[in-house]
């Protein structure tokens, strides 16, 4: 299985989906990822994705979660899904948690990438799943980590760089595409989450 964003060039994702982008809900940026799913396994019936932030633990002390999905029923979640779509349920991030930035239901959704102090890296991570995990809106992580436990068929991620000042990156909407594929993957040995689920089997 793999997953490939169209919102990701040479190796950054663009500007429009984080702080030096115009959409905001409840002061941070809002206009979600574009994202596809390629081979996934015989028998997955829903996929769960994570978007988060590892680089951010030096800055605040976590793993900043930008976005989090359950029960999504198609292999392609277009740019500005977050909010607008049934397609799939969305979890809490985290401009809601302990620095107490929102209220749960404004953070729940996409809440896009605002480094600090560097180019991070944002890790997104889909999981074929063989159930619906059934999850109620605004989610917090540790139950969608919980809830997947045994029922993982596959995963795959891809990686993509976000700075805080401006790239000449932002340029018109279109089918950009820019895989960041295994050589990246190599050279960043990210863990994959705090709780990793078990596979199936």
């Amino acid at each position: 299985m793999k997953v490939t964003s169209s919102g990701i060039e040479d190796g950054f994702f663009l500007d429009k989906y984080g702080k030096k982008g115009k959409d905001r809900v409840g002061g941070m940026p809002s206009l979600s990822i574009p994202f596809k799913i390629e081979d996934a396994p015989e028998g997955t019936v829903s996929f769960a994705a994570v978007l988060d932030d590892y680089d951010a633990i030096p800055v605040c002390g976590f793993d900043w979660i930008h976005w989090i999905l359950a029960d999504l029923k198609k292999t392609e979640v277009l740019e500005g899904e977050s909010r607008n779509s049934t397609d799939f349920t969305e979890g809490r991030n985290s401009w809601c948690g302990v620095l107490d930035r929102c209220p749960i239901e404004t953070g729940t959704g996409y809440g896009g990438m605002a480094p600090p102090d560097k180019v991070h890296r944002y890790t997104l991570t889909v999981y074929a799943l063989d159930c619906e995990l059934g999850l109620e809106k605004g989610f917090p992580l540790n139950e969608l980590f919980f809830a997947m436990q045994g029922h993982v068929l596959d995963s795959a991620m891809t990686i993509g760089k976000y700075g805080p000042k401006k790239e000449s990156r932002s340029g018109p909407a279109g089918n950009r595409t820019r895989v960041v594929g295994s050589e990246v993957q190599q050279d960043i040995p990210y863990p994959t989450g705090p709780v990793r689920p078990y596979r199936k089997g």
